[in-house]
């Protein structure tokens, strides 16, 4: 048995334990398994990832079945999967996050330039145009933000959010809007979108997140974004460079720094924090990532804010929030002195 492997799929069972009871019980079924740690230990870090393995899995033919029966189907298409795990990353274009996005987007002075670093299909670069019913945690309805035009294929992105002074007032004013990813997404491509789809969880709390997704997609297809091929620490400075210059630039990004090194995470923090002087005008830096991403967020979150199952977001490398990963929930209080 890989002792790597074993742990990192016992960790991700831990974590979809109570979104997606299937794919947890996969998950603990393989850190239990010989065969399939040392199969999957093969694939490498990246491909390895249980996210990739499993819609991988999906996408090869083998069904939301007991891990029993999955098990067996898996061993029989495991060239299958293991070839799509080359072929294809975990990019899953979460359009519910931009309604964690949008209380800060709507307190920055517009006209604003969006600018995704990691955007898959850049279905996060409209949050102007999607609708938003933001409650209180015990669902009481605070307000609801809907932009002005056709509905027909909006989605509606809801969120419970801890303090009513956080809540968003109206929808930016964005004239400008790009993306960067090593591995672009056409959101006219078939293919790509069914991948996107499968690569939501399978379980009732996710359910709502594939009618999401596929209203977010009809949305960026009347006007498709523009996505610039490359890796994010090599175009960030020349694609920022283009954006309007009486443009306020809000540079972006949600669960992408994970995928790059300590060093590598070091360099694009730097690159950001530059950005300003080299474009000469005002930067906004907004992240959603995970804690342990950068020790100066760590060092900055207030003391005992436990941020499991979410986001830490920060503006200008200082921690405002607790997103949650899916754009459900969105707490403050905890940063309020």
């Amino acid at each position: 048995m890989d002792a790597h492997t074993s742990r990192r799929y016992h960790a991700f069972a831990d974590w979809a334990r109570s979104s997606s009871p299937i794919y947890a019980e996969w998950a603990e079924g393989i850190a239990g398994d010989d065969e399939l740690t040392e199969l999957i230990s093969r694939l490498g870090e990246r491909r390895g990832q249980p996210n990739l393995v499993f819609a991988a899995a999906r996408w090869a033919g083998c069904g939301l079945e007991p891990f029993a029966v999955w098990r067996d189907r898996l061993v029989a298409e495991w060239d299958s999967v293991a070839s799509i795990t080359a072929q294809r990353r975990t990019q899953t274009n979460e359009v519910g996050r931009c309604a964690t996005l949008l209380p800060i987007l709507s307190r920055i002075d517009g006209p604003i330039a969006l600018l995704e670093t990691g955007t898959a299909a850049g279905l996060c670069l409209y949050p102007d145009r999607y609708a938003y019913e933001y409650s209180s945690p015990a669902g009481e309805g605070l307000r609801t933000i809907v932009p002005a035009g056709p509905d027909a294929v909006r989605p509606l992105l809801r969120c419970r959010i801890d303090d009513p002074e956080a809540l968003p007032e109206n929808l930016p004013d964005i004239v400008w809007r790009a993306g960067i990813d090593l591995a672009p997404i056409d959101v006219r491509d078939a293919d790509a979108v069914a991948w996107l789809e499968t690569l939501i969880w399978p379980g009732s709390v996710h359910d709502d997140r594939v009618g999401r997704l596929r209203a977010a997609v009809e949305v960026a297809r009347a006007d498709p974004p523009r996505i610039v091929l490359g890796d994010i620490l090599d175009r960030l400075p020349e694609v920022a460079a283009e954006s309007p210059p009486d443009a306020t630039l809000v540079v972006f990004h949600s669960a992408v720094l994970l995928y790059l090194d300590a060093d590598e995470r070091r360099r694009f923090a730097d690159l950001v924090s530059a950005l300003s002087e080299r474009v000469g005008r005002r930067v906004v830096w907004v992240s959603n990532e995970t804690a342990g991403t950068l020790p100066e967020i760590d060092g900055r979150m207030p003391r005992g804010v436990d941020s499991t199952g979410s986001f830490v977001q920060t503006v200008d490398g200082v921690p405002v929030a607790l997103a949650g990963q899916h754009g459900a929930t969105y707490e403050v209080s905890p940063f309020r002195s």
